[in-house]
């Protein structure tokens, strides 16, 4: 009898290993025999974990080096890590939108010579995408109003070119330099890019220091630049903080044509069938057009981009 119920105990015992083998892993199924009455709790702790982020021994934003021996610019390097390597699902989209974007933008920041690092800039601001800020600020580089138009972009309700990722571009590029030329750091021209030149300018000269590093800012402009060293650290090297994507999922650029146009395009839908395509298609290439229409009184030569054949149906 002894044996009977010995062997059914080991029966038992052996039923319950499997099952928690298949349903959570051996480590899980040896530590709720071990330490638990509570199956599911159990099992949720041992196959999750979360851990801290080994930073970088050293850092640079366009060349200029992070006092990563300054405590307090330790934990605010150390913040943006832990929440942009914890923001999975962001991060996995931005390193898919980034290798279809940062080749059109990489040749532009290097034409103008800025710094290849303001990639980076340009997808903290919009997450690589045409967003518009509840301030009014537009497209990849979240320009306002006025300063696109400082800047030689056209902005009215028919088009605006905020929304036009190479002349925006060439606009943020511009207005950087000018930073950069009042400050004399790539860091502070960043730091600018989010607070103004004048806001910047304010506080330099009201706590007489000359470093980003040393200024007391308010929460979107302290956090501005460590965020985009953040970000430049992910999408280099994704595999280091646990991000894993394969090539072949990312975002492909698709090849297009120009078609000049001189003159008022009365339907923008008549306009895309004519070229073989429809006007979703038309405006996913072009969302500087605002409008179903292009009024184009001053009769300027526009870019239309057309794309190629064979890559939509």
């Amino acid at each position: 009898m002894k044996k009977i119920l010995l062997g059914a105990g080991i029966a038992i015992v052996f039923i319950v290993i499997i099952s928690a083998i298949q349903q959570g892993g051996a480590a899980s199924a040896i530590a709720t025999l071990n330490t638990s009455t509570d199956v599911k709790v159990e099992k949720r702790v041992q196959n999750y974990n979360v851990y801290s982020i080994n930073l970088p021994k050293s850092l640079d934003f366009a060349g200029e080096a992070v006092p990563l021996n300054q405590p307090d610019i330790r934990e605010r390097v150390d913040r943006e890590f832990l929440v942009n390597t914890y923001w999975q699902s962001n991060g996995i989209l931005l390193i898919k939108r980034a290798q279809k974007y940062f080749p059109i933008i990489e040749p532009i920041l290097a034409e103008n010579g800025v710094p290849d690092d303001f990639k980076y800039l340009a997808v903290i601001e919009s997450g690589l995408q045409n967003v518009t800020s509840p301030a009014g600020a537009r497209g990849f580089w979240q320009i306002m109003t006025g300063t696109g138009r400082e800047l030689g972009l056209e902005v009215n309700d028919n088009v605006d070119e905020r929304y036009h990722i190479e002349m925006a571009t060439k606009a943020a590029c511009d207005y950087l330099k000018e930073s950069k030329s009042k400050f004399g750091t790539w860091t502070l021209a960043g730091a600018a890019y989010n607070a103004g030149n004048g806001g910047i300018n304010k506080q330099l000269e009201a706590q007489g220091v000359e470093s980003y590093y040393d200024l007391l800012l308010g929460e979107e402009t302290g956090r501005y630049v460590f965020r985009i060293l953040a970000i430049k650290e992910i999408l280099k090297s994704p595999k280091n903080f646990g991000f894993n994507v394969n090539p072949s999922h990312g975002y492909e650029v698709i090849p297009t044509k120009n078609v000049l146009v001189d003159y008022e395009v009365d339907d923008l839908s008549a306009f895309a069938k004519a070229n073989n395509i429809n006007y979703k298609i038309l405006k996913i290439h072009n969302p500087w057009l605002r409008e179903p229409r292009l009024d184009n009184k001053s009769k300027k030569e526009y870019a239309i981009a057309i794309p190629e054949k064979g890559y939509y149906n």
